[in-house]
Formats: C-alpha cells, structure tokens, sequence
C-alpha cells in the first residue's frame, strides 16, 4: 500500500471516529432525579440486602446454605441484631419519605404523580393491545407508567406490613397485654411471606427493568446519576417531555395541567 493510499485511510479513520465523538456528545441529558430520590434509593436499596441476608436465612433454617449464612455472620443472635437494626434503618426510611412526600404536595408546589387514576387502566389495555398487536403503538406515559406506579406502591404498603409485624415480633409482650395474641403468630406469617414475596417481586421484576429490559441493558443508571436522555425520554414519557418543553402533546393525548408545578 502506498503512503498516499495509508495517509487517505489514516484521515478517513479519524474523521469516523471524530464523527463518532460528535454524535456522542450531541446526546442531550436531563434531570430526571434530585439529589434526594437518588439517596433515597440507595438507602432502600442497601436496607432492602440487608433485611434479605439476616431475614430468608432466619425462615429457611433448616437448609444447608442459611445454616451457612448464619454461621458466617457470627451466629443466630448476631443475625438477629442486624434484622433488627436493619428494621430501625427501614422504619425510619419510610417515616422520611412518608412526611418528604406529604409535606410537599400539600405546599402545592408538588404534583403527586405516582397517584393511580383511571388513565393507568387504560394505558395497561393500550399496551396489551400493542404487544398483541391489535394497536399501533403502545401507550404513551408521563412521569411514571403504571408499572412503576404498581411498584412503587407495592413497595409501601408492603414496608407497612414489613413494619408492623415486625415490631409485633419484636415486642411481643406489650402486643399480647394489648390485644389478644392470635396477633403475634398472625405477624409471623405475615412477616416471613412478605418478605420472601418482597424478594421474589425485586428479584424478577425489579430487576428485569432496571437491567435485562432491552431498552436498558445492561444497567440503568438513570437513578444512581440522576440524568436521562432526551431520546429516551422521548421514547418513555413523551407526555411528560411534550409538557416539559411547552410542546403539544402526540395526536389524541393530553398533558395535564399542572405545568407550574414541580413532578414528584
């Protein structure tokens, strides 16, 4: 090959990878998340490891591997100790986030929208439809998809039971002078089904989103950096990017109208 032929090829590999640079850098971010989502998350995240490693080795004690578990911790009574502080850690997690959320929407300077209405049954039946092709395209959601809006509040109400039947074990005595103790063996089962449900839900749903989605794979970052980009906003929430930017929403949607206030 001559130098001139190698020089030419030289500059056209530049240009390619100068033109891959500039697409790169083209791609245009927004924030999706606030510093206090983002913390939040982490918490509930580590939190949640923590109550599954001292919690399902305390329900299946009689297998090899919690028998294990158990031992590597520093034995049943450690383990115990770490359940319960990571219990603490989760009840005040939640109280937080419980006055966070309320003290908020109640200044009006923050919309509630991961409130379920009627719009999320119908975007379920429009997406349905899509995948079984009877519709053109799927539905078309604004800050959060019904999914989401099922996950979030499956994981409230499940922290609710987590915590009551938690500190029903935990004090049982005061419970028994207090109401009659079916109670306690009652938050047993309640306590040790909820929390394997819990796992079971993050471990196949939660992490199918956040990882195996084609749209995601193989790791969403959008709720560890706070930032999203305008494509795939474009592709997730059109309703919220139509309304972000003043636009009008796609044909024969609408945009609510709570533009002046700030999505929670």
């Amino acid at each position: 090959m001559s130098d001139s032929n190698v020089s030419a090829t030289s500059v056209a590999g530049q240009g390619a990878s100068m033109s891959e640079t500039a697409a790169v850098s083209k791609v245009e971010y927004m924030e999706r998340f606030g510093a206090k989502q983002r913390i939040e998350h982490f918490v509930t995240m580590i939190d949640f490891v923590g109550l599954v490693l001292t919690g399902l080795p305390q329900k299946f004690y009689t297998a090899g591997w919690a028998q294990w578990l158990i031992g590597a911790m520093g034995g049943i009574d450690t383990v115990r100790w770490m359940h319960r502080f990571f219990g603490v850690v989760l009840i005040i997690s939640v109280i937080l986030h419980a006055y966070g959320a309320v003290s908020a929407i109640l200044s009006r300077k923050v919309f509630f929208s991961m409130a379920v209405n009627k719009r999320d049954f119908f975007d379920a039946m429009q997406t349905l439809k899509y995948y079984l092709g009877l519709a053109d395209h799927p539905a078309r959601f604004d800050r959060y998809d019904y999914k989401q809006k099922w996950e979030y509040w499956s994981l409230m109400i499940g922290n609710v039971i987590m915590i009551l039947s938690g500190l029903t074990l935990m004090y049982p005595a005061v419970v028994a002078r207090l109401g009659p103790g079916e109670i306690i063996p009652a938050a047993k089962v309640a306590h040790s089904n909820e929390g394997l449900m819990a796992f079971l839900v993050i471990t196949i749903w939660h992490i199918y989103n956040a990882h195996l989605n084609p749209d995601v794979f193989p790791f969403d970052t959008c709720i560890f950096t706070g930032k999203i980009s305008k494509e795939r906003m474009e592709h997730e929430h059109p309703l919220e990017l139509a309304r972000l930017e003043g636009r009008v929403a796609p044909e024969g949607e609408t945009v609510a109208a709570h533009a002046d206030r700030k999505m929670g």
